[in-house]
């Protein structure tokens, strides 16, 4: 009864998420807890060479995901959503988003997922002294200028998805510093974009006939609790075309999903540190100082409140993982076999604790697209083995949830090793970890680090954009986002941890050897097999 006045009365809070492969909706009241939800599934398409969403495809998918977060709360508490007390969207950082004066379009998205910027960004990272990835915004606009693209003229705003979908609802062309610091360097002293690399890219993208400002097409920026604007009725109207959804709901400022990740697993706080594992994979260390010195493995990046973050990226995790599990569930529903799809993902999961420590001899390389970090611009999802290997279904399952986490440990090294970052333990959350003890055991053993998961993780980047809303809402004066979720959200959080296990490890680091050696089929592969559209 109280969840229904709550829901009736509008002090709840309204998250909305668009992932890689799902865009979820989350309802929550002010103390965190979960109301109603509601998922779309969608996916990336390759369209010439690019990975892409179209604009169509993002407001198909937020009406349905919407819609059916109405219909839960129809279902749930009899009453219709007509209001919530606060909002947010979040949604896969980077990419590239160009548009003109009056929001037009002038290029497809360009996810994250795309590796077609590595002179741009190589040329960037030598200029500013700074990392720039390959998926950041700025890269991808000036690879752009590099390639003398037509649109390039037209350019009037660069934004990334959450901040489309913001302007959508609310009219308001802003970020949240997260998702701002991964389309441009953030400076977290002084809490703006960093002037002196604003300037330098200025001066050397004029050398090639671009001559807008940065400052001129890059969304303002704000922190987490800061109000972004309001829900309009044309926004309202974009959102829910059937009339019910009332406008002039406040807005927190958009965020990343690596922001949201942070939040929802009570990561933004100094030393703390989380693991996303879904599409891509993802750790973000928030750091008590700077790094000694560039590494083009590790993203420097903020929290949704400005504190410096070391992020850890690999585009590729449980894509080619989730394709095999598929397969395996078409043979089974073959022979007769009758099962949900949590159960088929838990028992062959569950069946990767069976397998040998090393895998059995076997080897996978999960890679759909390209790797920054290997240097791959494209990628060729692999299974190998030799004669002698021991190809068992709990050798063949360890392998490819070993394959998902390999690339992450490679850029972790660079952290724990050569800059002796240290984290106590690491906070999971995502599509890896959604089977009790497995994921989370064998991520303990590959980093060397305790891996805690909360009852909430599975909810991901949609609860904490929720959560920014209902901080945005519930904060105190002068109560901090680190204050408001350690005391109010996460206070009474129940988790499990897994600490690292001694033969795990020693199978993992044997498997990362085998890893090393045959990445020159890997890249064989990439340069003998081609696409054939």
């Amino acid at each position: 009864m109280d969840a229904k006045q709550a829901v009736i009365r509008g002090e709840t809070y309204l998250g909305i998420e668009l992932g890689s492969t799902r865009i979820k909706a989350v309802l929550i009241g002010g103390d965190g807890a979960i109301l109603a939800s509601g998922a779309h599934d969608w996916e990336s398409s390759p369209v010439d060479g690019i990975w892409t969403y179209s604009l169509d495809e993002v407001e198909i998918g937020l009406r349905a995901c919407f819609a059916l977060l109405a219909g839960d709360v129809r279902s749930r508490y009899g009453t219709a959503l007509t209001t919530v007390g606060g909002m947010g969207i979040s949604a896969m950082m980077h990419g590239y988003m160009a548009f003109d004066e009056n929001w037009n379009q002038l290029v497809p998205f360009r996810t994250w997922r795309n590796t077609t910027t590595a002179r741009a960004a190589d040329l960037l990272t030598k200029l500013l002294g700074f990392n720039i990835p390959q998926r950041w915004g700025v890269a991808h606009l000036y690879q752009a200028i590099l390639n003398e693209e037509p649109h390039i003229g037209a350019i009037a705003k660069l934004t990334t998805l959450a901040g489309y979908v913001h302007y959508r609802l609310t009219g308001g062309n802003v970020l949240g510093v997260g998702d701002a610091s991964g389309l441009f360097p953030f400076d977290s002293e002084n809490f703006c974009y960093n002037r002196e690399m604003m300037e330098k890219f200025d001066a050397l993208a004029a050398q090639k006939g671009f001559n807008k400002k940065l400052g001129d097409i890059l969304p303002k920026h704000l922190n987490a609790g800061e109000s972004a604007g309001r829900l309009t009725e044309a926004g309202a109207k974009f959102l829910d075309p059937s009339g019910v959804f009332e406008p002039g709901v406040p807005f927190c400022p958009p965020e990343g999903d690596a922001g949201t990740g942070m939040v929802a697993t009570n990561a933004v706080a100094h030393s703390t540190g989380n693991i996303s594992a879904g599409t891509s994979i993802f750790a973000m260390l928030v750091l008590e100082k700077p790094l000694s010195k560039l590494y083009t493995e590790v993203d420097m990046v903020t929290t949704p409140g400005g504190r410096p973050v070391a992020m850890v990226h690999a585009g590729n995790c449980t894509t080619d993982l989730d394709a095999w599990v598929s397969v395996l569930g078409e043979a089974a529903e073959a022979v007769g076999a009758s099962f949900t799809k949590s159960e088929l993902y838990d028992r062959l999961y569950q069946k990767a604790l069976e397998g040998d420590a090393d895998c059995g001899g076997l080897l996978s390389y999960n890679y759909l697209s390209g790797e920054h970090i290997h240097g791959l611009e494209e990628g060729r999802p692999l299974f190998v083995r030799t004669p002698e290997s021991s190809f068992t279904l709990a050798n063949f399952m360890r392998t490819l949830l070993f394959s998902a986490m390999a690339t992450l440990k490679t850029g972790m090294e660079i952290l724990t090793e050569k800059e002796k970052v240290k984290p106590i333990n690491l906070l999971g959350h995502g599509g890896l970890f959604k089977t009790e003890g497995v994921g989370q055991k064998l991520m303990a053993s590959a980093l060397g680090v305790p891996v805690s998961v909360m009852e909430s993780a599975g909810e991901g980047g949609a609860w904490g954009i929720a959560l920014l809303a209902a901080y945005m809402g519930e904060k105190a004066d002068g109560e901090t986002l680190d204050a408001f979720l350690a005391q109010k959200i996460f206070a009474r959080a129940k988790s499990v941890t897994e600490m690292p296990d001694e033969k795990t490890a020693a199978g993992f680091a044997e498997f990362m050897k085998r890893y090393a050696t045959g990445m020159a089929i890997e890249r064989a592969a990439i340069e003998y097999l081609k696409y054939s559209c």
